[in-house]
């Protein structure tokens, strides 16, 4: 073959591509991606994949990318923007702790800031639902609220092990890591992960296995070769399992379980928490009352890093120091915090979430439903919801589909099979309803 055929199709090559990415995605902010991304940021990276545009702004339920394209979100920062994109009331509490000069990073130093959101969760949120916490500032992130209940649990009980279930989601540092199922998570960990239990969901073997039953026999049999753990964790939704919503039964059962046999509840809220339920904290529903709370993503109220973790004021052994976190101090995200509970009480986010629960529950089963075939279902609870699709590869294609619409979604559950609606909170009810009329188009091309 002639150099000059291969150079000219070398170029019409090049001007292919060079189409299709015009096509289908504005010119500037691919070449951008291509160049600084693609070239400097790790293989790591894994959102940006299924949203390949460059974003620079956003406000309330709306991103803008680099070309002013507007997209639906219905993301949410995977649980962290419960109160939408840069909420102005927020926002303007920010704006005015950082014109007065406040300090910004203190440890575990004695500030305003933390005063003020102690006294107000105490006040306002803890103690009108008879809950009696002490409160401690791990790291920023989820993770770190779980490693520190998982630190407490076992110095409080002296028993290493801590049983989860099939299908968790706790973090991705290794004790969080060790609790959490999915597979190609565990496996980057490239360690053993050591001293838990996975017990089957409910949700399990055809969805009527009988959980509780199944631990009562690994500790009272002899013979079952378990010990028993220092505490059970539990997602009362799983988010990233595939939107599991754990019966008020089920959960009452396990509380009664927990206290039978001495060994602590832990309730993971870092997701599912925040109002998101349809109640502040998602155990609420069941009236039961953990032994540990792990709070995190929107309790930072503007997705500013922040975490938290609760428990009863009986299991506070920890001596000075012995957990702690550069970051723990992060004093905007107090500031940021304390006004997100104002919203929550002042608001009645709660009351929001549950009413817009009825508007999304109905158009699913009126709308969507009908679209699908026998073996998809749909599953959720206040304003997170799935559809399972139980194909990986049609999940995907409705996501994409959904993107070519300019909206944001994410996937999850078994080979990321289900598809995450996962709105603000306080989304306006017309944009709602366009969401989910997005997700119907887009599930009717898909499907035919």
């Amino acid at each position: 073959m002639s150099k000059k055929i291969i150079s000219f199709k070398f170029v019409l090559l090049n001007f292919i591509t060079y189409y299709i990415i015009r096509k289908n995605y504005k010119f500037k902010g691919m070449i951008k991606i291509k160049e600084v991304f693609e070239k400097y940021e790790s293989n790591v990276r894994s959102y940006c994949r299924k949203w390949p545009v460059e974003f620079v702004s956003a406000k309330g339920s709306i991103c803008k990318d680099i070309d002013g394209n507007e997209y639906l979100d219905f993301f949410d920062g995977a649980g962290a923007l419960n109160y939408g994109h840069n909420p102005d009331y927020i926002k303007q509490k920010l704006i005015d702790y950082l014109e007065e000069d406040g300090i910004m990073h203190a440890l575990d130093m004695y500030t305003l800031p933390k005063e003020k959101f102690i006294s107000y969760l105490e006040e306002k949120i803890l103690k009108p639902r008879n809950l009696d916490y002490k409160i401690a500032f791990p790291g920023p992130t989820g993770t770190n609220s779980i490693e520190l209940a998982l630190k407490l649990a076992r110095k409080v009980k002296q028993r290493p092990y801590i049983w989860g279930f099939t299908g968790a989601f706790h973090g991705m540092t290794l004790g969080a890591l060790a609790l959490t199922t999915e597979e190609a998570a565990r496996k980057a960990a490239g360690v053993p992960l050591e001293y838990t239990v996975h017990i089957p969901a409910p949700y399990s073997m055809g969805g009527n296995f009988n959980t509780i039953g199944y631990m009562e026999e690994l500790l009272t049999n002899d013979h079952s070769g378990y010990e028993k753990p220092a505490a059970i964790i539990i997602e009362t939704v799983q988010q990233e399992g595939g939107i599991h919503v754990f019966s008020k039964d089920f959960l009452k059962d396990l509380r009664s379980f927990c206290d039978k046999y001495d060994i602590l509840l832990i309730c993971d809220e870092v997701q599912i928490g925040c109002s998101r339920s349809g109640t502040f904290f998602s155990f609420e529903r069941a009236d039961i009352v953990p032994d540990i709370v792990c709070m995190s993503k929107s309790i930072g109220g503007y997705g500013l890093p922040f975490a938290i973790t609760l428990f009863k004021k009986e299991l506070d052994e920890f001596k000075p120091g012995e957990h702690n976190g550069t970051f723990r101090g992060a004093q905007l995200s107090m500031v940021a915090a304390l006004a997100a509970l104002e919203m929550t009480v002042e608001q009645d986010i709660p009351k929001q979430v549950k009413e817009k629960e009825k508007i999304v529950k109905e158009f699913l089963n009126k709308e969507i439903k009908p679209l699908l075939k026998e073996n998809m279902e749909i599953r959720g609870i206040g304003l997170t919801w799935g559809i399972e699709f139980n194909d990986g590869k049609l999940s995907r294609e409705v996501l994409d589909k959904c993107f070519e619409k300019k909206m944001i979604i994410e996937l999850a559950g078994s080979s990321d099979s289900v598809l995450k609606i996962m709105p603000s909170l306080v989304i306006e009810k017309d944009l709602l309803l366009k969401g989910l009329n997005i997700i119907k188009e887009s599930i009717q091309e898909v499907l035919k």
